[in-house]
């Protein structure tokens, strides 16, 4: 074995949670290693090239507020911006890209190249040193020998990943990338339990042979987004996606051949996702739907293949064929790869303390879809905290976990490491219940001054920031010290833009909670300062919203009492007798830090943590009975 250097922290995979975890752990300052299976593999967009969308928007923007890149990669390589759900309210309100995959690629390769503290080697890791219950090292297929303080399993679809399209079945990872073949065997030797999933994707067909007179015209905003609080876009070349439908030709073909599907014949072992569904799946689970919506995107500007997005398959090439054919637009499509499954091992999540680092192995950490996660966004957002905490781990700091109600990351992470998954995991906005706080628009609110703290925003971010929260506060104090009264100079005012008059004097503020007012009416009827359109959307929901906030920090409140009841770490669960068996199991297994998390663990009744309230302040008191 040839000891082929020394890290702080080695991060094992260059997909979405690999990059953020390098990038995070090199700016803290930890010599950092990023190894890939290949180096045209970092960032690479094997499913859709998209970022973002309902919950997965928030993790982008929240990913950024604390220092990572995801959301300026995006915003420099995408060719396609939405707002979703804008006819809602302001906590589901999200931003969608369609990204240029390889110009994504390109540029998150050149930033991970470029950033100091971090190495980007093309290795194969097969398998991990352990010495005593801590990380000490990694292993590449070629022998050489890395030995590191801490590491970030960030492995993707990679592990034993074994492509299957009908019949067909080979070894290898996505987009027709090499397997990781040994690792998951050194990691069950570690005793680390794996578990056996299933992810997807559709046919990519020709742009060239495709009819959009038969499809609907989806075009980006008219508005010019961006995903990063650092970005200075206003302006931006957008093409169009295009909107089709199934029928019952198409259902037919995909009933007629589901014995060949590899999900239904036995072919495929592993749990596949049910907020992503293949198509087949879809017919089956749906039969009374007359049509499925499908989305054709574009994957970028240098190229012709085209994403058929709703359309994930694992059905043989012929039948995919046939069945792409009978969509309006797509009569004479062209494929240019086929859809696929892929099947990969991951990890038991619940294995994992909230600071996403093994239980039983110091130092190791584990992030993405290694996690049981799916989806870009959620790789990210945890691979940033896994770096984070991989490098404090090595840097002797003490971890950093975020709460849920701080954000959509600490729901996910808390979800993960509380509830476990028996199934890809997906973010989304129902899964956050204080989601009225945790909106995109105050992201950088929340949690910049955290990357700050912990030293990940920098000096060029942290002004901006304090520049943007100067000029909220004084719009917001502007709203408050003005006072109109019902003159008759106002009402004329408000009758002359369709509102309703005055009865009493009220400050602009007040007026402002109106539903059918906004900052822009103020501003044109009584001369108030020109601002942007993050400080007035910011100011308008404080505002507006105010009631509904103020009561949900009101549960937070109630529910942090019960997050700080710490729990002992070697607690005995199987030694308090009033707890049920099956709580018993869970608790011992999860090994919560808190109440408030032991309350969330499934199995977990409100009578268990009752009984767990009673034996901590036993123990508070020094009695210690069970």
């Amino acid at each position: 074995m040839y000891k082929a250097g020394k890290y702080d922290v080695a991060v094992i995979g260059a997909g979405h949670a690999g990059v953020e975890a390098a990038l995070a752990a090199a700016r803290l300052g930890a010599k950092t290693l990023m190894a890939s299976v290949s180096m045209d593999n970092i960032a690479m967009m094997p499913c859709n090239p998209s970022v973002g969308g309902p919950g997965k928007g928030h993790l982008v923007r929240e990913i950024d507020a604390l220092g990572g890149q995801m959301g300026i990669n995006a915003d420099k390589t995408c060719i396609q911006f939405r707002m979703l759900n804008t006819g809602k309210g302001p906590a589901v309100q999200s931003l969608r890209a369609q990204a240029d995959k390889k110009h994504y690629q390109m540029c998150m390769k050149e930033t991970c190249e470029n950033t100091e503290n971090l190495d980007v080697k093309q290795l194969t890791v097969d398998s991990i040193v352990v010495d005593g219950g801590n990380l000490c090292g990694i292993v590449a297929e070629t022998g050489e020998f890395y030995e590191c303080s801490a590491a970030v399993l960030a492995s993707g679809t990679y592990l034993k990943g074994r492509i299957i399209i009908g019949e067909t079945v080979y070894e290898g990872g996505p987009n027709g990338q090499r397997a990781a073949l040994k690792l998951s065997a050194s990691l069950a030797e570690n005793g680390i339990e794996l578990m056996r999933f299933k992810t997807g994707t559709p046919a990519r067909v020709d742009a060239r042979t495709l009819n959009y007179e038969k499809m609907i015209k989806q075009p980006g905003d008219s508005i010019c987004h961006n995903f990063s609080f650092m970005s200075d876009e206003k302006t931006r070349e957008q093409v169009p996606c295009w909107l089709t439908y199934t029928n019952e030709e198409t259902h037919k073909i995909i009933r007629d051949n589901m014995h060949r599907a590899p999900m239904a014949n036995g072919v495929i072992k592993g749990v596949g996702p049910r907020y992503c569904p293949s198509i087949e799946t879809k017919i089956a689970r749906f039969p009374e739907k007359e049509r499925h919506q499908l989305f054709i995107e574009p994957e970028g500007n240098h190229t012709n293949e085209m994403y058929v997005q709703g359309m994930s398959t694992s059905l043989p090439i012929d039948v995919q064929t046939a069945f792409l054919r009978t969509i309006p637009g797509l009569e004479n499509a062209k494929i240019m790869r086929a859809g696929y499954a892929i099947e990969y091992d991951c990890i038991n999540p619940l294995q994992l303390k909230p600071n996403l680092e093994l239980k039983t192995i110091n130092g190791f950490f584990s992030a993405g879809q290694s996690n049981g996660s799916s989806g870009y966004e959620e790789a990210a957002a945890q691979g940033i905290i896994a770096g984070i905490n991989a490098a404090r781990y090595a840097l002797n700091k003490d971890p950093l976990i975020l709460r849920r109600h701080e954000a959509y990351i600490g729901v996910l992470i808390d979800d993960l490491v509380t509830k476990g998954t028996n199934e890809p995991y997906r973010m989304m906005t129902s899964r956050a219940e204080y989601r009225l706080l945790l909106r995109e628009d105050n992201a950088d609110i929340r949690l910049t001054p955290v990357g700050r703290k912990i030293g990940l925003v920098k000096d060029d971010r942290w002004e901006r920031f304090c520049q943007k929260q100067d000029a909220v506060k004084t719009v917001r104090d502007i709203l408050q010290k003005t006072i109109i009264t019902p003159s008759q100079e106002t009402q004329t005012k408000l009758q002359k833009a369709n509102l309703e008059i005055l009865k009493n004097a009220v400050s602009l503020e007040t007026f402002l909670r109106r539903p059918e007012v906004n900052y822009m009416v103020l501003q044109e009827l009584f001369d108030l300062p020109e601002i942007s359109r993050e400080v007035r959307f910011e100011t308008e929901t404080a505002i507006k919203y105010e009631g509904y906030i103020k009561k949900q920090q009101e549960q937070i409140e109630r529910m942090e009492r019960m997050e700080n009841k710490i729990l002992p770490t070697d607690l005995d669960y199987g030694s308090i007798t009033s707890l049920r068996d099956e709580a018993k199991e869970k608790l011992a297994q999860i090994k919560p830090r808190s109440l408030g998390q032991a309350s969330r663990i499934s199995g977990v009744s409100p009578a268990d943590v009752s009984v767990l309230m009673i034996y901590l302040e036993q123990l508070r008191r020094g009695s210690g009975v069970g």
